[in-house]
């Protein structure tokens, strides 16, 4: 019978444990035998014994137990160092322990006891050659330079604070590529204006300045300054629109106020003014009206929205905003710009209104403010007329006042479906006035017929569509109302243009965007495109997206 190397006899001796099952040798209590260091195994005989067939076969299975521990062992080793070059934190904890053990002083190897218990010397390779002046105290400088060398190597790693962690709940901006679609319709509409205006302005520059290409070399540099800042604005952060938005606001106002004290006239308005260059501010002024109005959004958002408080909801929501809006549009209004009046109000509107007004209030002031402009423009010689020319046109003369609206008539009905050709139009050659500016559409008609105006007007939906699309998925509320005051104010102008050139509305002098001449609205259109182009780099997904 086989015992456990804990269990004894009756005499009191432990028997040494055999695994194998062979004989057992008992060791009684007073007799004095040689420690054996491996108690589970038989003390070695002077003679070479037969080993049994039952241990070999042991043995070979304990060895290839051990191997395949080995191999476990080695391959969760595999594993785990995997994991740590995948894991950068991990790469920082191993890089700091051997960043530890590398500042511990080296001390050679002490002799230590062997089992005989004699003393073993040290190894020639790990022994350290003592200093000359190893019993000098070092100075209090190099004490004290040691200290900060140890100090500043031992400096613990910037903890990993709480916001590096992304929450199921939290909203993460990502930084990807420019919306590509809608780039690409930007330089579409740009390249195919130039070839329009020039087409539509070259009769007129000759007969004017006796250069056919005046006005579509001006137009050529005007689109190379705005596609430059279009790509200046794309690579910069459209955060920081934020802390110039206040600046820039307060600065086009004073400049407002400017053109009514030292503005130049064109026709009736006076909206243009010269400091070093001529320019018009209310161009400047309509996308600092939109980053005023989110910036004012984007900080009173809680109280807009807050519709169990009604006196808070609308102070906040309804008559701030458009006190703003009505600064700019009041200054406009008195240059006599009525067409930049409706267009700035407009845009305002859109804003106030996706910004999360209460529906019933917003159209009720929407609609009063419509009503008041309509009193005073009763009240304004010019505009009574341009209504009344709309109304009644019978009771004016052709070659009047209504010569370009009646021309331009003419163009848009002679184009039929496909139009007499690119350059072949009739109503250039001096009937429609000036055909390079506001009734630069109806040339358009003519020339490229139905289609071609179909045309055009199939790429202005699919930017509006391409900027609506982009200010759905921006990050935040600022930016996300950024893109719509821009991409509405594009959609206005090209809807009230081609209105006024169709006779849907009195003729007020709406240009139209990327066609229509004009250095300072091309300019100020292309670099708010590059604007657009940068909050598409963004765009909000939840963590869930991303599993």
């Amino acid at each position: 019978m086989n015992r456990t190397p804990n269990e004894k006899d009756k005499n009191g001796s432990r028997p040494s444990y055999n695994p194998s099952g062979n004989s057992v040798r008992r060791q009684t209590q007073g007799s004095t035998a040689r420690p054996n260091p491996q108690p589970n195994r038989p003390e070695p005989s002077n003679q070479q014994r037969p080993v049994s067939r039952p241990l070999n076969t042991e043995r070979k299975t304990v060895n290839g137990n051990n191997n395949a521990d080995r191999r476990t062992v080695n391959g969760a080793q595999n594993a785990v160092r995997k994991a740590v070059d995948s894991d950068p934190r991990a790469k920082q904890g191993a890089s700091r322990n051997d960043q530890r053990a590398a500042q511990r002083p080296q001390q050679g190897q002490q002799s230590r006891p062997q089992g005989d218990g004699k003393q073993v010397a040290p190894r020639k390779d790990r022994q350290t050659t003592p200093q000359k002046n190893a019993s000098k105290k070092p100075s209090m400088f190099k004490r004290m330079t040691t200290a900060l060398t140890t100090r500043s190597q031992n400096k613990p790693a910037p903890r990993t604070q709480k916001n590096d962690f992304i929450k199921p709940t939290d909203v993460v901006r990502i930084k990807g590529s420019y919306d590509k679609l809608f780039l690409i319709l930007v330089i579409i509409l740009t390249l195919f204006g130039i070839i329009m205006d020039f087409s539509a302005s070259y009769a007129y520059a000759y007969s004017k300045y006796s250069d056919s290409f005046y006005f579509v070399k001006q137009q050529i540099i005007f689109a190379c300054i705005g596609i430059g800042l279009m790509v200046f604005a794309m690579r910069v952060d459209y955060r920081w629109l934020r802390k110039f938005t206040v600046p820039y606001f307060i600065a086009m106002t004073v400049l407002l106020i400017a053109v009514l004290v030292r503005g130049i006239a064109s026709g009736v308005a006076q909206r243009w003014i010269t400091i070093g260059i001529t320019f018009q501010p209310s161009e400047f002024m309509k996308p600092g009206l939109v980053c005023m109005l989110a910036l004012y959004v984007a900080r009173n958002q809680d109280r807009i929205t807050n519709y169990r408080n009604f006196k808070q909801s609308t102070f906040y929501g309804m008559v701030i905003p458009f006190l703003i809006v009505a600064i700019p549009c009041g200054l406009i209004f008195l240059e006599k710009h009525f067409s930049g009046t409706i267009i700035t109000f407009a845009i305002g509107a859109v804003i106030i209104f996706a910004a999360g007004a209460q529906i019933r209030w917003f159209v009720g002031a929407v609609g009063a403010v419509l009503g008041g402009l309509l009193v005073a423009i009763m009240f304004v010689p010019y505009a009574k007329e341009r209504v009344s020319m709309l109304l009644n046109p019978e009771s004016y003369d052709p070659t009047g006042k209504i010569w370009q609206t009646l021309q331009g008539l003419y163009a848009i009905g002679s184009g039929g479906l496909f139009g007499v050709g690119l350059g072949n139009s009739r109503q250039k050659h001096m009937y429609v006035s000036q055909p390079q500016n506001d009734f630069v559409f109806s040339i358009i008609a003519e020339e490229l017929g139905f289609a071609g105006a179909a045309l055009v007007i199939i790429l202005f939906m699919l930017l509006i569509w391409r900027g609506f699309v982009i200010a759905l998925k921006a990050p935040d509320t600022f930016s996300s109302l950024v893109v719509i005051g821009l991409i509405s104010k594009v959609a206005i102008q090209t809807l009230l243009n081609i209105a006024v050139v169709t006779n849907l509305i009195p003729n007020t002098g709406i240009s139209l965007p990327f066609f229509s001449y004009g250095g300072t609205a091309l300019v100020v259109q292309l670099a708010e495109m590059g604007v657009i182009l940068s909050i598409s780099k963004y765009s909000y997904q939840k963590k869930d997206a991303f599993d």
